[in-house]
């Protein structure tokens, strides 16, 4: 898979404290995955970036992938992790976004992240499956609307990302480091998702709801260019199979998954 051009935008170009977090970063992710991109990002003005999540290292992956592409890294984080001493400065230095997660705030926290990002011209990773995939094989699962909520209240584009290699390094549901020097990862940047049909339709939950799964269903094609292989035809649904949606699945076969694939 050949290697995209790559230019840095504007905002990777300017002193930050990103270039002293990519020097201490770039040794280990180097020596850890041999990165193989497909793809560009846009380089300037607002970006929701929506990537599949199979492992608990996937944040570390497509924060240096979304670097070695030229624009900065930046996610959503619960506002509790500000508080916290150090952490919380390196969060609010490096322009990640507090998000209060609490049930009614939901909506709230969404319009306001929509206006931060507009008004920093900022790309933003936010998970849409909301945590690990319970999907047996690995493959995407039914999404949250946090995404679709941001990207409908100011018009924001929402970039599909598929990635696959990390959890031969980090195998889900697995609490544990496994080093393999130069695993392959793939990392594929899919082209903006088309929402405009539901323009307009920030607060119908019908909308949202088809938007949110348009999303995943886009994520899946491109993970399934990566996988050669086809994706089942249902998005999977923990609720259906009798699991919980966060913390350890219920699921025999998912707490015991297939060796890591290198």
């Amino acid at each position: 898979m050949a290697a995209s051009v790559r230019r840095a935008a504007p905002e990777k170009r300017r002193p930050s404290i990103f270039w002293l977090l990519a020097g201490i970063a770039g040794g280990p992710m180097s020596a850890l995955y041999k990165y193989e991109f497909k793809g560009t990002l846009p380089p300037t003005g607002p970006v929701i970036l929506a990537p599949n999540h199979y492992s608990d290292i996937d944040p570390v992956v497509v924060g240096w992938g979304v670097w070695r592409l030229g624009r900065l890294p930046r996610f959503m984080a619960k506002a509790s992790l500000f508080k916290i001493p150090v952490v919380g400065w390196l969060l609010h230095r490096s322009g990640q976004i507090p998000v209060e997660r609490e049930r009614g705030k939901a909506k709230q926290a969404s319009l306001s992240a929509a206006k931060k990002l507009v008004e920093n011209d900022s790309l933003v990773i936010i998970y849409p499956e909301g945590t690990l995939t319970r999907e047996p094989d690995g493959w995407p699962m039914r999404g949250k609307s946090g995404a679709v909520r941001i990207a409908l209240a100011e018009n924001i584009p929402i970039v599909p990302v598929a990635t696959w290699g990390a959890d031969a390094v980090v195998p889900r549901f697995q609490k544990k480091f496994v080093p393999r020097w130069r695993t392959p990862l793939q990392f594929v940047v899919g082209e903006p998702i088309d929402l405009s049909e539901y323009e307009g339709q920030a607060h119908s939950r019908r909308a949202i709801e088809a938007a949110t799964n348009k999303v995943m269903v886009e994520i899946t094609k491109l993970l399934e260019e990566i996988r050669g292989e086809q994706a089942p035809d249902e998005l999977y649904d923990p609720v259906k199979h009798g699991q919980t949606e966060f913390g350890m699945p219920i699921d025999p076969k998912a707490q015991s998954p297939e060796e890591p694939r290198a």
